[in-house]
């Protein structure tokens, strides 16, 4: 999900890694600027057949644009929770061959300051990947509990100062006034934290936190990937590219759970063919070359796993 002028991270690994057929089905779950949209486009030939969906209407815009000069992509603005949905209304069900996530925020939501996704620019404090659903940041954290607040930092961002950011904001909030804006909190969580991690603002794990909780992305993630053995033909690909251990740990437990196959009791005894494997993991966890890391530091933490269906 990068911006058009910039390279997606881990954009051949992952076009490699969806093994394109030239007469095949492709989903992209988050398109973002459009830029693996147009390198899936490049390997599909033209019988084949591409279809997004993003919750961002810019990413909609961009991808509205793309679909008038190519009529083997469409979009549709909403979650990639949704994919199931959609592909079940076409047809589509069982011949998707491949599928492909690029999760958290993209580089064009991250740079445009009125968002309120970057504490290194002042801006609104809004948080939200669809700004026309659900609550901002700054009216969740306006009525949110300290309790839910504290909560909220450790669960998505591993904060392990979140009770004392949580006691800020609320002290803020009745002493001061309302926080409104990504300036405002970045200091707050500043000031509370009493010491900092090497190499991160202090900001980074509270920010995260509350995007993640706000756009609801873990549970997206979580309605997405039971779908997952549905949507895709034999021998079609999962690929999803994640940014932190939260996201990359329930992809990975997915596809192990998945290549197992079905469960039963541990002391009923199961030849190897009853368990109905669906997936099989194809190699390990994919990270971004010396490259890509020297041109793109959001590649640091970019982590891409792949699964073929059986």
């Amino acid at each position: 999900m990068e911006v058009l002028a910039h390279k997606p991270v881990l954009l051949e690994e992952a076009l490699a890694a969806l093994a394109i057929r030239p007469e095949g089905i492709y989903l992209d779950g988050t398109c973002g600027g459009g830029g693996q949209a147009r390198g899936m486009l490049g390997r599909v030939g033209p019988d084949g057949r591409l279809r997004a969906v993003d919750k961002d209407p810019e990413a909609v815009r961009v991808g509205c644009e793309l679909s008038a000069a190519d009529h083997r992509f469409d979009i549709e603005r909403g979650s990639f929770a949704m994919l199931g949905a959609l592909v079940t209304q076409r047809g589509w069900a069982g011949r998707i061959s491949g599928v492909l996530l690029d999760l958290g925020v993209s580089s064009p939501q991250l740079d445009d300051a009125v968002r309120g996704f970057s504490f290194r620019q002042d801006g609104p404090l809004d948080m939200r990947m669809d700004p026309d659903s659900g609550v901002s940041a700054a009216d969740w954290i306006a009525e949110a509990t300290e309790h839910e607040i504290a909560r909220v930092l450790k669960e998505y961002g591993e904060e392990r100062f979140a009770k004392r950011i949580a006691r800020a904001l609320v002290r803020e909030r009745e002493d001061v006034g309302p926080i409104r804006t990504t300036g405002q909190l970045a200091a707050l969580v500043a000031a509370a934290v009493p010491s900092r991690e090497k190499g991160k603002d202090p900001a980074t794990r509270s920010f995260q936190a509350l995007r993640i909780f706000i756009n609801r992305e873990l549970e997206d993630l979580d309605a997405f990937l039971p779908q997952v053995p549905q949507l895709l033909a034999a021998g079609g690909r999962l690929a999803i590219i994640s940014f932190h251990s939260l996201e990359d740990r329930r992809v990975k437990r997915f596809i192990r759970e998945q290549q197992r196959g079905d469960e039963f009791p541990p002391d009923m005894p199961v030849t190897a063919d009853r368990l109905s494997p669906r997936l099989r993991k194809i190699g390990g966890a994919i990270r971004a070359g010396e490259d890509e890391l020297r041109t793109n530091a959001r590649a640091r933490s970019a982590v891409l796993r792949v699964a073929e269906r059986l």
